[in-house]
């Protein structure tokens, strides 16, 4: 069945925040991680039917999705879970929140990889819990850890290591030996490791595949906490679930002890989507994985012929992670946008002098946008 990701949809007077920004402006936005195409048919068609039934009420996380996920971990990472390790969120966001605050004691240090994801830091900082930065390098073309920096980072008091796979913004998937090395680290100074797998799904290079850091063996499993979601794979994180697999019971209720205090329930409308999409739209997310490659390759044959900008391949999300720091700007998100392309800052990810851009959207504006940015660096 063929599927359209190349027709533009106006996401106008939808409330869409990447959209709303910016709003009346001639201005191209490939900042908020979301996509521009519509969700897998038979996730419309899961929501029809349930807008049909025409109630709304309080929902309890369905054991059939629990059945579905279970069977997914099995078939795609060979890594058998339990039905009851399964923590139900509205979002991956609010499991970092909570591995940061429960995770650990107020008197124990957490390890946060650089650059990262915002609410990595958020979390530890709203927490609040001290913390060290630990910078990734770019090493053969893909950001890894330095291995070096993050043993010396390491403190006494150390409990919790934040781990992102795939790596958000830098698009690396890691190996099973940097995992392995990481989980070594984490047994020898009894580390809590919360890995945010979000992006699982979103694989750019074939042969590359995810494996989630638990299930390397079931020692690293009990001391694992892995954020997953179909949000961002299928396009509904409006709809908003995510869920927690977590193997050790003690872990699991400290993890778990906000819900109905300061957490609310995932949305039925995210339980019928997650289940209509690990059931039914694998096509789907077959036919979006061989566009996304495209526009990806699009992102870095403009990159690669751009003076003043370079970038790490990308292996997996929908993200590039672009290195303006030769183009001799002071604030290269300010300079993109000024030439009518809005990218995240640098800044929000822990290094002001890179941008990343959303190249998931239709190839068309795509090929614009890198236009406009292409003069912008050529003005530079």
């Amino acid at each position: 069945m063929p599927f359209d990701f190349d027709t533009p949809i106006d996401r106008s007077g939808t409330w869409a925040s990447r959209w709303e920004r910016y709003a009346g402006r001639d201005v191209i936005p490939l900042w908020v991680a979301d996509t521009d195409f519509r969700a897998p048919p038979a996730v419309l068609e899961a929501f029809a039917a349930r807008v049909a039934h025409g109630v709304f009420g309080y929902s309890a996380p369905p054991d059939v999705l629990r059945e579905a996920i279970v069977e997914r971990m099995q078939q795609l990472y060979g890594w058998a879970i339990e039905p009851t390790w399964i923590v139900f969120l509205p979002g991956v966001v609010p499991g970092l929140h909570l591995a940061a605050r429960h995770l650990c004691t107020a008197d124990q240090h957490v390890l946060v990889p650089t650059p990262i994801y915002q609410h990595f830091k958020r979390a530890v900082q709203i927490a609040p819990r001290e913390h060290d930065d630990v910078p990734l390098i770019l090493h053969a073309g893909r950001w890894v850890f330095d291995e070096a920096h993050l043993a010396r980072a390491v403190r006494k008091n150390s409990k919790l290591l934040f781990l992102c796979n795939p790596q958000n913004p830098g698009g690396t998937v890691f190996t099973r030996t940097e995992l392995e090395s990481l989980a070594s680290l984490a047994e020898r100074h009894d580390l809590v490791i919360c890995s945010d797998e979000i992006h699982a799904d979103l694989l750019m290079d074939e042969g590359k595949p995810h494996i989630p850091i638990a299930s390397l063996s079931p020692e690293v499993s009990r001391r694992s906490v892995t954020l997953m979601s179909p949000n961002k794979t299928f396009n509904f994180p409006a709809a908003g679930v995510a869920f927690a697999i977590i193997e050790d019971a003690q872990l699991r209720a400290a993890f778990s002890r906000d819900h109905h205090a300061t957490l609310h329930d995932a949305s039925v409308f995210g339980y019928i989507g997650a289940l209509a999409a690990y059931r039914h739209a694998q096509p789907w997310l077959d036919a979006q994985l061989a566009y996304l490659r495209g526009n990806r390759d699009l992102v870095e044959a403009m990159v690669g012929e751009t003076p003043g900008l370079t970038m790490a391949h990308t292996e997996a999300t929908y993200l590039a992670w672009i290195d303006a720091s030769s183009l001799g700007v002071e604030d290269p998100f300010a300079h993109f946008l000024a030439h009518g392309v809005a990218l995240s800052p640098g800044a929000q990810f822990g290094n002001p002098a890179f941008v990343r851009l959303n190249f998931g959207t239709q190839r068309a504006r795509l090929v614009d946008a890198l236009a406009r940015m292409r003069s912008a660096a050529d003005r530079a």
